[in-house]
């Protein structure tokens, strides 16, 4: 039984918290195809204490589908973190997730994201003065360290136990390494070891269901975080499950819908039809003819033409398997970041 605060889930996958991505259309569609949790992407606490309209869009949630609803936040004041907290709740929120690990300069130079590992005692504050205020569970999303001078994540994890975290999640790069390099899986079997108790996702580097289920075994960690893995292809939980690949068919009906389900989200067609170009790249990665579709969508402005197009090619395109590396121009870590 896979239990995190007073949840039991269905299964040990789980979507990543991921900027831009991880909005409710999204989050819906990983919930429908197996995804045990699905966290928001991280909101800004100051932005939610002064109910900033645009901060409160990014709370918006399906709670016929989203069960936990699991909210991201960042921030570095423990004050600030607390009213957040009240409104996330107030705004339907069964979890809280705190973003210690994102790297990004323009969120830590503010002391929050992984700017936060380098003050264990702020970061185990905030985690009490946000359960204190929500009274919900509270979990945590780390790296390895700062940098390679200064792995902490073991100090990090006993103070964050030690104030009442409920789950701790880890990627095993440090803030230095950003995204390059190899997520060194070790780091999550050490955190494992030192504290059996605590509920475990690993992250990092999952990038195919024989990952997910690699990471399982060879670190006992209890949760995989699938970020990568997902993008483009939500049918990974249900392949985790047993399932099938998707057909050509079914993967058009699925980009058609998550693309009236974003626009119907983002409210200004031009806007999303321009934001949705990189999910468009991501569900097109692998397929013969992903580069010339591309480049034809990213031409596009009116969301009639983008569907035309999508159906043109999705209802027909197949694996390409004579040139597996065509698609390396594909950024990912606009998402990751």
């Amino acid at each position: 039984m896979l239990r995190l605060g007073p949840f039991t889930l269905p299964n040990p996958y789980v979507l990543a918290p991921m900027a831009g991505v991880s909005e409710m259309p999204f989050r819906v569609l990983a919930f429908r195809l197996g995804a045990a949790l699905c966290p928001t992407e991280l909101v800004s606490s100051q932005g939610l204490m002064r109910a900033n309209q645009r901060t409160l869009l990014y709370l918006r949630f399906d709670p016929q589908v989203e069960r936990p609803y699991s909210l991201q936040l960042y921030g570095g004041d423990p004050d600030a973190m607390a009213l957040a907290a009240r409104v996330g709740r107030e705004k339907g929120a069964q979890l809280l997730d705190i973003n210690m690990g994102c790297p990004v300069k323009k969120v830590t130079k503010n002391g929050a994201g992984s700017a936060l590992l380098c003050d264990p005692a702020r970061a185990a504050a905030i985690v009490r003065a946000m359960r204190e205020a929500s009274g919900l569970p509270i979990t945590c999303k780390i790296r390895s360290g700062w940098d390679a001078r200064s792995r902490n994540y073991l100090q990090m994890a006993a103070a964050l136990q030690e104030a009442g975290c409920a789950g701790l999640a880890i990627h095993p790069r440090t803030r230095e390494q950003g995204y390059s390099g190899q997520a060194d899986w070790s780091v999550i079997a050490d955190l494992k070891r030192h504290f059996p108790e605590l509920p475990l996702f690993g992250n990092g580097d999952v990038k195919t269901p024989a990952d997910a289920r690699r990471m399982l075994d060879s670190t006992g960690c209890d949760f995989v975080m699938i970020g990568r893995g997902a993008l483009g292809n939500p049918w990974i939980f249900r392949e985790l499950a047993g399932g099938p690949p998707p057909s050509p068919e079914e993967r058009c009906a699925l980009v058609l819908e998550h693309f009236q389900a974003h626009v119907d989200f983002v409210g200004d067609p031009l806007g999303a039809v321009r934001s949705f170009r990189r999910h468009l790249a991501w569900y097109a990665h692998g397929l013969a003819g992903a580069a010339a579709f591309r480049a034809r969508v990213n031409t596009l402005d009116a969301p009639e033409a983008v569907a035309d197009a999508v159906r043109r090619f999705f209802a027909s395109a197949d694996t390409d398997r004579s040139a597996p590396e065509e698609e390396q121009d594909v950024d990912y870590r606009a998402a990751l970041g």
